[in-house]
């Protein structure tokens, strides 16, 4: 089993280039799917990891009650308030409004903190079942597909997901109690099989994350930094990849890409900041940084 291993030279081949005659429409438009009362923060943090990463316009597409909260937070980033059934509850109607809009959008990034009501992953599972253009599919929405058997079917766009571990064993069906393995080998060929069977690229997470595409390619990073290990860290990644599935790059690029720049802004937290006591909002503020490391820039 041949593994691509994630250089920065591999990064800078791939990321997306910046024009100085550039506009925000260079760089694509990415709609974001997240937020619920109880996780209002990742959908901040998807926006914070996008547009870190360079998007040109990212919206959050949040239910009013959540969006009503987050209102200028980050003013950067535009809004879609979507009509509810209950607070924070997205009614039928503000799910067809995704549904009928998500093609004006080059890339979409759903699921952080979408919260686990039934009525919602439901919802979920039926909008990503609509998408016809590239989506990143990442935290409560991996939760929704993996409530049904066959989940990959019928899926049109595609798709890269980002399970963390427990992510990857629900919706590989593994047995109550089964574990993933914690060894490198063991891991990449798990996701492997899974890529080429789902047929979307999977970013499998944690330390030396892999990346698996379903013609069975496989790229590993070679990060691994505990300032990664915090909380909504994996939305910012999230944010990332959608990022650069937007400005045009392929999922598997945009996904090994988004791994790397997240890993690298890790290192950077990690030698400013600590090994402890990194935030999500850290990582996201480093990933310009990083992005300049990887294309060959300034150092630090």
């Amino acid at each position: 089993m041949a593994i691509q291993g994630l250089t920065q030279r591999w990064v800078a081949q791939r990321l997306p280039p910046r024009p100085v005659r550039a506009h925000k429409g260079t760089f694509g438009r990415l709609l974001i799917v997240a937020g619920s009362l109880e996780y209002a923060g990742a959908a901040v943090l998807t926006g914070l990891g996008a547009i870190r990463a360079g998007v040109g316009l990212a919206c959050l597409a949040t239910p009013e009650a959540v969006g009503l909260r987050l209102l200028g937070i980050v003013p950067e980033l535009t809004s879609m308030l979507l009509v509810e059934e209950a607070p924070g509850l997205t009614a039928p109607a503000g799910w067809r409004r995704l549904a009928s809009e998500a093609s004006s959008f080059e890339a979409t990034v759903v699921g952080p903190g979408l919260g686990r009501q039934p009525s919602t992953a439901r919802r979920t599972r039926h909008f990503i079942g609509e998408l016809r253009r590239p989506a990143v599919v990442d935290a409560d929405a991996l939760s929704a597909l993996a409530e049904t058997d066959r989940w990959w079917r019928g899926l049109n766009a595609p798709l890269v997901l980002t399970p963390h571990p427990g992510e990857f064993a629900r919706l590989a069906r593994l047995r109550d109690g089964e574990r993933l393995p914690d060894d490198d080998a063991a891991r990449a060929e798990a996701a492997r099989e899974a890529a080429v069977r789902w047929g979307h690229v999977v970013v499998l997470k944690g330390a030396h994350s892999v990346i698996a595409a379903p013609d069975g390619e496989l790229i590993r990073s070679d990060i691994e930094s505990p300032a990664l290990a915090t909380a909504g860290s994996g939305d910012v990644l999230a944010g990332a990849i959608g990022a650069f599935l937007a400005a045009g790059l392929t999922p598997l690029d945009a996904a090994a890409c988004g791994v790397a720049v997240h890993g690298a802004a890790g290192l950077l937290a990690e030698d400013r900041i600590g090994r402890a006591g990194v935030v999500a909002r850290d990582l996201a503020s480093l990933l310009p940084e990083a992005m300049e490391q990887l294309r060959g820039g300034r150092s630090s």
